[in-house]
Protein backbone atom coordinates (compact mmCIF):
# COMPACT_ATOMS: atom_id res chain seq x y z
CA UNK A 1 0.00 0.00 0.00
CA UNK A 2 1.28 3.43 -0.93
CA UNK A 3 -0.04 6.96 -0.52
CA UNK A 4 -1.18 7.30 -4.14
CA UNK A 5 -3.22 4.07 -3.84
CA UNK A 6 -5.30 5.24 -0.84
CA UNK A 7 -8.93 6.19 -1.44
CA UNK A 8 -11.48 7.81 0.83
CA UNK A 9 -14.20 5.62 2.34
CA UNK A 10 -16.63 8.56 2.54
CA UNK A 11 -18.21 9.72 -0.73
CA UNK A 12 -17.72 13.43 -1.37
CA UNK A 13 -20.97 15.35 -1.71
CA UNK A 14 -21.07 17.35 -4.94
CA UNK A 15 -21.62 21.08 -4.48
CA UNK A 16 -24.84 22.77 -5.72
CA UNK A 17 -24.43 24.13 -9.23
CA UNK A 18 -25.97 27.55 -8.93
CA UNK A 19 -26.77 30.05 -11.67
CA UNK A 20 -26.82 27.60 -14.60
CA UNK A 21 -30.06 28.71 -16.25
CA UNK A 22 -33.78 28.49 -15.47
CA UNK A 23 -34.15 24.85 -16.37
CA UNK A 24 -31.64 23.80 -13.69
CA UNK A 25 -34.05 24.86 -10.93
CA UNK A 26 -31.33 27.02 -9.36
CA UNK A 27 -30.98 29.72 -12.00
CA UNK A 28 -31.64 33.49 -12.12
CA UNK A 29 -31.33 34.49 -8.41
CA UNK A 30 -29.37 31.29 -7.60
CA UNK A 31 -31.42 30.41 -4.48
CA UNK A 32 -30.73 33.81 -2.87
CA UNK A 33 -34.18 35.34 -3.35
CA UNK A 34 -34.83 38.93 -4.51
CA UNK A 35 -32.88 41.97 -3.29
CA UNK A 36 -31.87 42.53 0.34
CA UNK A 37 -28.64 42.08 2.27
CA UNK A 38 -28.46 38.30 1.95
CA UNK A 39 -28.78 38.39 -1.82
CA UNK A 40 -25.59 40.42 -2.28
CA UNK A 41 -22.13 38.98 -2.68
CA UNK A 42 -19.33 39.51 -0.14
CA UNK A 43 -19.31 39.09 3.61
CA UNK A 44 -22.80 39.21 5.06
CA UNK A 45 -22.52 40.01 8.78
CA UNK A 46 -20.52 38.86 11.79
CA UNK A 47 -21.36 35.88 13.98
CA UNK A 48 -23.58 37.11 16.78
CA UNK A 49 -25.39 39.67 14.62
CA UNK A 50 -28.89 40.12 16.06
CA UNK A 51 -30.75 41.72 13.17
CA UNK A 52 -29.85 45.26 14.13
CA UNK A 53 -30.62 44.74 17.83
CA UNK A 54 -27.89 45.14 20.42
CA UNK A 55 -25.77 41.95 20.16
CA UNK A 56 -25.80 39.48 23.03
CA UNK A 57 -22.11 39.92 23.90
CA UNK A 58 -22.63 43.69 24.27
CA UNK A 59 -25.72 43.22 26.47
CA UNK A 60 -23.81 41.22 29.09
CA UNK A 61 -22.14 43.39 31.76
CA UNK A 62 -18.37 43.28 32.06
CA UNK A 63 -17.30 41.67 35.33
CA UNK A 64 -14.03 41.22 37.14
CA UNK A 65 -10.45 42.17 36.48
CA UNK A 66 -7.33 40.22 35.52
CA UNK A 67 -4.00 41.59 36.64
CA UNK A 68 -1.41 41.27 33.87
CA UNK A 69 1.58 41.05 36.23
CA UNK A 70 0.05 38.43 38.56
CA UNK A 71 2.52 35.74 39.61
CA UNK A 72 1.21 32.16 39.72
CA UNK A 73 3.01 30.19 42.45
CA UNK A 74 3.15 26.41 42.48
CA UNK A 75 2.23 25.16 45.94
CA UNK A 76 4.19 22.40 47.66
CA UNK A 77 3.21 21.08 51.10
CA UNK A 78 5.69 20.07 53.80
CA UNK A 79 4.23 16.56 54.03
CA UNK A 80 5.10 15.97 50.34
CA UNK A 81 8.66 17.23 50.87
CA UNK A 82 8.98 15.03 53.97
CA UNK A 83 7.94 11.92 52.00
CA UNK A 84 10.15 12.44 48.94
CA UNK A 85 13.41 13.84 50.38
CA UNK A 86 16.00 12.27 52.73
CA UNK A 87 17.69 13.77 55.80
CA UNK A 88 20.16 16.66 55.14
CA UNK A 89 19.16 16.73 51.45
CA UNK A 90 18.92 20.06 49.58
CA UNK A 91 15.43 20.86 48.30
CA UNK A 92 15.62 23.16 45.27
CA UNK A 93 13.64 23.69 42.04
CA UNK A 94 15.50 20.92 40.16
CA UNK A 95 14.90 18.48 43.02
CA UNK A 96 11.20 19.33 43.24
CA UNK A 97 10.88 18.97 39.47
CA UNK A 98 12.68 15.60 39.39
CA UNK A 99 10.47 14.22 42.21
CA UNK A 100 7.31 15.47 40.39
CA UNK A 101 6.24 17.86 43.15
CA UNK A 102 6.03 20.74 40.67
CA UNK A 103 5.08 20.62 36.99
CA UNK A 104 7.36 23.29 35.52
CA UNK A 105 10.24 25.51 36.55
CA UNK A 106 8.76 28.65 38.03
CA UNK A 107 7.88 30.40 41.28
CA UNK A 108 7.28 27.96 44.17
CA UNK A 109 5.59 28.52 47.53
CA UNK A 110 6.07 26.10 50.40
CA UNK A 111 2.94 25.61 52.53
CA UNK A 112 2.80 24.30 56.10
CA UNK A 113 0.38 21.38 55.69
CA UNK A 114 1.56 18.18 57.35
CA UNK A 115 4.51 17.26 59.55
CA UNK A 116 8.22 17.44 58.78
CA UNK A 117 10.68 15.32 60.75
CA UNK A 118 13.85 15.86 58.70
CA UNK A 119 16.18 18.86 58.80
CA UNK A 120 16.39 20.04 55.18
CA UNK A 121 17.72 23.10 53.41
CA UNK A 122 14.83 24.34 51.30
CA UNK A 123 15.11 26.82 48.42
CA UNK A 124 11.84 28.42 47.28
CA UNK A 125 10.41 31.79 46.28
CA UNK A 126 7.94 32.07 49.18
CA UNK A 127 7.14 30.32 52.47
CA UNK A 128 4.01 30.44 54.61
CA UNK A 129 4.40 31.38 58.31
CA UNK A 130 3.54 27.85 59.49
CA UNK A 131 5.99 26.32 57.03
CA UNK A 132 8.82 28.59 58.27
CA UNK A 133 8.06 27.72 61.90
CA UNK A 134 7.93 23.96 61.29
CA UNK A 135 11.13 23.87 59.20
CA UNK A 136 13.14 25.92 61.71
CA UNK A 137 11.73 23.89 64.63
CA UNK A 138 13.31 20.64 63.31
CA UNK A 139 16.61 22.39 62.49
CA UNK A 140 16.10 22.99 58.78
CA UNK A 141 17.14 26.09 56.86
CA UNK A 142 15.17 28.38 54.55
CA UNK A 143 16.55 30.18 51.51
CA UNK A 144 14.30 32.64 49.64
CA UNK A 145 14.89 32.90 45.90
CA UNK A 146 14.26 36.07 43.91
CA UNK A 147 11.99 36.19 40.88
Amino acid sequence: MQLHNLTSQVKRKKPKRLGRGRSSGKGKTSTRGHKGEKSRKGKLFFVGFAGGNLPYFRRIPKRGFTHKKRIEYQAVNLEEINEKFKEKEVVDLEGLLSKNLIKKKGPVKVLGKGKIEKSLKIYAHKFSKRAKEKIEKVGGKIECLTL
